[in-house]
């Protein structure tokens, strides 16, 4: 119950805020570690509290973009057996006992929420906020995903198979997040849709 308190003490500070999803096993010199960099960079200067899962790859990406020009910068890790590592690019950092926590933490954090490639983690964290819109238990906000080529198979999946072919979800679910392919494409987007 602790972490729950002290968890939204944390993200209540910050009143426009924006959560990166994405591997931890992304390199500095991978094309999406340079794309989450700029985005939150960006969108840091713009007033966003960056917000990660504040270790490596795409979440170091993310922290270091906002941290570099004096932004927010979150980390909101996961306290492990063996050592888990922060990223050295935040200006705020807590650490979860319990993965549930966590991740209504990183749920409830932010009027944005954007996901470059990733794995399972990354995957069920997008599946999760998106439940929580089409089922009115957030406010509907800005779902970005980021990478065509790495989202497009999944969305052609969503479309074809629990749309056309199930139907066991509607027309407007299919509205509930757009694909970008680009850092100018993904910032003016939610430029033009997040309650700034």
């Amino acid at each position: 119950m602790s972490e729950f308190i002290e968890g939204f003490d944390i993200i209540k500070r910050y009143g426009l805020a924006v959560t990166f999803f994405g591997s931890a096993r992304a390199t500095l010199d991978d094309e999406v570690y340079k794309h989450a960099h700029d985005l939150s960079s960006r969108l840091a200067k713009k007033g966003f509290a960056v917000i990660t899962g504040g270790s490596s790859g795409v979440m170091q990406a993310a922290n270091k973009g906002a941290f570099e020009v004096g932004g927010a910068s979150v980390g909101l890790n996961i306290n492990l057996p063996e050592t888990q590592v922060y990223n050295p690019y935040l200006t705020e950092r807590f650490g979860f006992d319990h993965f549930f926590v966590r991740k209504v933490m990183l749920t409830y954090a932010s009027e944005v929420y954007v996901y470059f490639p990733g794995g399972f983690g990354t995957l069920d964290e997008f599946f999760e906020i998106v439940t929580l819109v089409q089922t009115r238990k957030i406010r509907k906000v800005p779902i970005v995903l980021f990478g065509k080529d790495y989202w497009q198979p999944l969305l052609t999946f969503i479309n074809k198979t629990l749309y056309e072919e199930r139907r066991t979800i509607n027309q407007e679910d299919l509205n509930l997040y757009t694909l970008v392919d680009s850092v100018d494409e993904a910032y003016d987007y939610i430029i033009a849709n997040a309650a700034c």
